[in-house]
């Protein structure tokens, strides 16, 4: 008899289940860099249980022997508020890592200083992180996990804003994160995961194999260390 866990998954299986992992992190159940993470993994999974097996730790998980099927319809999520949460580091040094909850928009104001956003342990509630980063004479460091959509715009006057990200292949819905940064002689820059110190993660059963197939020729330069998003925008 067929395993079922071994049967093929389609393509839109695995956007099911991607779809699945934003609504659990709309509900606070997964941090982003866990988002991007088991985002990266969905696509990369070939079978129902590898699907399986991404989400058996979330509300309403399918068994590794059962098929993926399609979730129930979606309601969209509110967009954001008009509410912008600020860290302001003026002539000194303001940080926000570790776990915390983004419920709305950022700000990010800078004049003589320094601030750092590590974005990769928090709890986004929204279907993107939205931030507006103004910068005088200091730097903006803004920390995600590689394989996000980083969205950079803005205007630099004798200065400079830059991603240093290593991005997912092209057609998966990653996760976004948006950032409008205003720049007067200094600094905003964006930078993955692979950059930074290390976070703690809890590791699952479909990590090894996601490890080791994202590291496979043609997946997304992830086999190329150095093939990061260095523009300057």
């Amino acid at each position: 008899m067929t395993d079922p866990g071994g049967m093929r998954a389609s393509d839109a299986e695995r956007e099911s289940v991607v779809e699945r992992l934003r609504v659990a992190s709309t509900e606070g159940r997964l941090t982003l860099a866990e988002l991007t993470e088991r985002t990266e993994a969905a696509y990369l999974a070939q079978t129902h249980g590898e699907l399986a097996q991404i989400t058996a730790d979330l509300p309403g998980a399918t068994p590794v022997s059962t098929p993926v099927s399609a979730p129930a319809p979606v309601a969209p999520a509110a967009p954001l508020s008009r509410a912008r949460k600020w860290i302001v580091a003026v002539m000194g040094d303001a940080k926000r890592t570790g776990t915390w909850r983004i419920d709305d928009g950022l700000g990010a104001v800078c004049v003589m200083g320094d601030v750092v956003l590590d974005l990769r342990e928090a709890e986004v509630r929204g279907r993107e992180v939205d931030i507006v980063a103004t910068c005088v004479m200091g730097d903006v460091k803004i920390i995600v996990p590689d394989g996000v959509d980083v969205q950079l715009s803005g205007v630099t006057i004798m200065g400079d804003k830059k991603v240093q990200v290593v991005e997912a292949p092209r057609g998966q819905s990653a996760p976004v994160v948006k950032v409008t940064a205003y720049v007067l002689m200094g600094d905003v820059k964006i930078i993955g995961d692979s950059r930074a110190k290390p976070i703690k993660r809890g590791w699952h059963a479909w990590s090894e194999w996601w490890q080791e197939r994202r590291r496979s020729p043609g997946y997304g330069g992830y086999d190329l260390p150095d093939r990061r998003h260095h523009g300057l925008h």
